[in-house]
């Protein structure tokens, strides 16, 4: 029988055992966000969830809730969505990066004081914060016993496919989510190809997406994230880290000294990249587009 590895839905009995089995965590982390009309919201997160619950099934280890709230809808992703998204409601659900940040340290902190030796975090929603959560890991670090891996698509493809087009909601990530949540893939919405767009951030090849393909992906994947657990677990065992056991002042201490201060140099904090535009003000992605001070 398949072992049931989803933190919500295991028992107390079965969580316990698991832990003393093998003391690894994976967290997934997505967005419910435009991806096509072929495609279910939640993209992003229904791929790490998959990869993680079948490295987990395969391998040991305990699967995280899947946290569906992460970075977009002002600056740079704002930009970014008045052109490929349109005026079409777009139902996301977008958090700004400094409350995404501090919502991490306090994942980690919930991670630690359970005991588990290593973490292994991975996001589906991708794009420059994925540049910005390394440095938020490397703060946390020294503070928890815990080992911490941060990992995104593009850490964790094979090889011999790194050649394909990673276009956003495209032939990749199409089939990807087709072999991880096939009842979340259906085809027949593809727009007709002569159809004007927007299609919903669609891009243009994703009628070419192969659930053969998306298959040996989410296999090669989960299996790489199993390596990775267990080289954050051989890090545990050679360095015995014996941190105390952060408190939620301690977090928030952490967040107002150490980490705070630099999210306004932060790869997502950009109101425009090169070569984008800024959404005209009777866009829907105007609203939020300039970026506070924190």
């Amino acid at each position: 029988m398949k072992r049931q590895v989803q933190w919500e839905r295991m028992f107390p009995d079965e969580l316990d055992a698991a832990l003393t089995e093998l003391p690894v965590v994976y967290l997934p982390y997505g967005l419910c966000e435009p991806h096509g009309p072929q495609n279910a919201l939640g993209m992003d997160g229904l791929r790490p969830h998959a990869a993680c619950c079948r490295a987990a099934i395969e391998h040991g280890g305990i699967v995280a809730p899947p946290s569906y709230w992460h970075i977009h809808d002002y600056g740079i992703y704002s930009a970014w969505a008045h052109p490929i998204v349109g005026k079409q409601r777009p139902w996301l659900t977008p958090l700004p990066p400094w409350m995404f940040f501090k919502n991490l340290l306090y994942h980690v902190r919930a991670m630690d004081v359970l005991g588990f030796h290593a973490a292994v975090l991975y996001t589906g929603h991708s794009g420059p914060h994925a540049h910005d959560m390394q440095p938020v890991i490397d703060i946390i670090q020294p503070h928890v016993s815990v080992r911490l891996g941060f990992y995104h698509d593009m850490h964790l493809i094979p090889e011999k496919y790194l050649n394909l087009n990673f276009s956003h909601a495209g032939s990749f990530e199409t089939a990807y989510l087709w072999a991880a949540a096939p009842d979340c893939v259906d085809l027949s919405r593809l727009p007709e190809p002569e159809s004007p767009g927007p299609h919903f951030a669609m891009s243009p090849d994703a009628g070419e997406a192969n659930r053969c393909l998306g298959e040996k992906m989410l296999a090669g994947i989960a299996s790489d994230l199993a390596v990775k657990a267990q080289a954050l677990l051989a890090e545990y065992d050679r360095l015995q880290p014996a941190c105390s056991q952060l408190t939620y002042a301690d977090v928030e201490n952490i967040w107002d000294r150490e980490i705070k201060p630099i999210v306004p140099d932060f790869a997502c904090m950009r109101e425009l990249e090169p070569g984008q535009s800024a959404p005209p003000e009777d866009s829907r992605w105007y609203t939020n587009w300039h970026i506070p001070k924190i």
